[in-house]
């Protein structure tokens, strides 16, 4: 049966430090849904348990899209969730929808822009990865299990037109520790440059010293212990994984008694999904997401399409749901944008002001007690470490006036303007100035009180 194809379509305490909310880098109004989230009934459809189709609607409009007839497509995808969910217990429903829509893309690999990669990570050992890898292993398309591979081996590994899908195992042992990811930069190299189609790395091969143009697209999965490096989790599809709580059970996973049920179902995917790689590449799917992160999850919403069904509508509320979950994620590390959003909160606490010194501006940083900056190095962050995180972002001291009347060196407001713009573009206004320092405490008299 060929498939149908919908259309793209109050005032603070005076002892208390008040923080506005934080703004989430590249997702305006994020911040405010994570806060919704906290206060969610859990009986609701969108917190349905893993295995369980039932899904709410979600930003970015993905509710909007009405669910078609179920369709052959559509019953292969319900099918392969389920036997996905025999083996392991995702972190959500939307997670193992992902995972699913991921498997059956890497079936339509010729017809992609984009290779996803798929970060299969965790906070400890145990927590069911390498047994999601194992079913991935018997349902992806060409599956290249690797462990401790050169890039050299997976250079003459991927063909040109069709590539095989990588999975690597114990990612960890590979970008563990800065000095394992320096060692490993070829590696991370390859996995960044492939998830674009026609991006080369040259080689010299043979006698004579030949270059060679070696290809690198390929969909990949990458399972280990904690994240990956940045660049690589940027170009992912990621799925947290937890372990099991009591109560929990899943299925264990026997080679010889599974893999042919598992074979059985791949050889129908990939059945289905051949004759439509000419359709898929042609489809431009309306995307709940932006930039990267619609680039990455485009296959999975044109496999969603194709499939019909409930699927386009579930496709879109994992991808709107989980990839603000990343960037709630990401504005809760140190790096990146997490100083600009922070730096912005302190400006509208402080009512706006044209400029703040560097010592005021380092003093209140430090009095968010969810942010890093005040175990940042030995002593907390030091106006050396403040300039060099902004200097990344084009925002560099000068001299300001502060309060008292006299010259200091700080950062004038209007300078963080674009950054903000383009990497925390939303943050809640303030209708209150919140006194940031409590009262009592003691400040240097350079701050400009009094």
């Amino acid at each position: 049966m060929q498939p149908e194809h919908p259309k793209s379509y109050s005032t603070p305490a005076p002892a208390q430090t008040v923080w506005p909310p934080a703004a989430i880098p590249g997702q305006p109004g994020a911040h405010l849904r994570a806060a919704q989230a906290d206060d969610a009934d859990p009986d609701l459809p969108g917190d349905a348990a893993p295995g369980s189709p039932e899904e709410a609607d979600a930003p970015g409009g993905p509710g909007e899209i009405p669910d078609a007839e179920p369709t052959y497509g559509s019953e292969l995808l319900d099918e392969l969730r389920a036997q996905i969910a025999r083996f392991v217990i995702p972190p959500s429903g939307e997670a193992l929808d992902a995972v699913t829509l991921w498997v059956v893309a890497t079936h339509l690999q010729p017809a992609w822009q984009h290779a996803p990669r798929l970060a299969v990570v965790g906070p400890a050992k145990r927590c069911g990865k390498s047994r999601l890898l194992d079913v991935l292993t018997e349902t992806v398309h060409a599956p290249m299990l690797t462990i401790n591979t050169t890039p050299a081996a997976i250079f003459r590994s991927i063909a040109e037109e069709n590539p095989p899908t990588l999975l690597v195992d114990e990612a960890d042992t590979i970008f563990g520790t800065p000095k394992m990811a320096e060692k490993n930069e070829e590696m991370r190299g390859l996995l960044n440059a492939g998830h674009q189609r026609n991006r080369y790395v040259t080689r010299v091969v043979g006698n004579d010293h030949t270059p060679h143009q070696f290809a690198t697209f390929a969909m990949a999965a990458l399972a280990g212990i904690g994240d990956l490096p940045d660049t690589v989790m940027d170009r992912s599809v990621v799925i947290r994984m937890r372990r099991r709580a009591e109560g929990e059970t899943v299925k264990p996973f026997r080679s010889r008694r599974d893999t042919p049920a598992l074979h059985d179902l791949r050889e129908r995917i990939a059945t289905w999904a051949r004759p439509l790689v000419d359709e898929a590449a042609e489809l431009e799917p309306g995307m709940p997401v932006e930039d990267r992160a619609a680039d990455t999850w485009e296959p999975l919403v044109i496999v969603a399409d194709l499939a019909g069904g409930h699927w386009p509508r579930l496709a879109r509320t994992a991808c709107a749901r989980m990839v603000a979950a990343e960037a709630a994620a990401e504005e809760d590390h140190p790096s990146g944008a997490r100083i600009l959003a922070d730096i912005r909160r302190v400006f509208a606490g402080r009512g706006e002001p044209e400029s703040l010194s560097t010592e005021e501006l380092l003093y209140l940083l430090r009095q968010d007690p969810e942010s890093p900056w005040a175990e940042w190095g030995r002593s907390g962050l030091t106006a050396r470490g403040l300039g060099a995180m902004l200097r990344e972002f084009g925002v560099k001291p000068g001299n300001v006036r502060v309060a008292d009347g006299t010259q200091r060196k700080g950062y004038m407001r209007n300078r963080f303007l674009d950054a903000w713009r383009r990497y925390c573009p939303a943050v809640h206004s303030v209708d209150t100035q919140p006194q940031l320092v409590p009262s009592g405490d003691t400040r240097p008299a350079a701050l400009g009180e009094g």
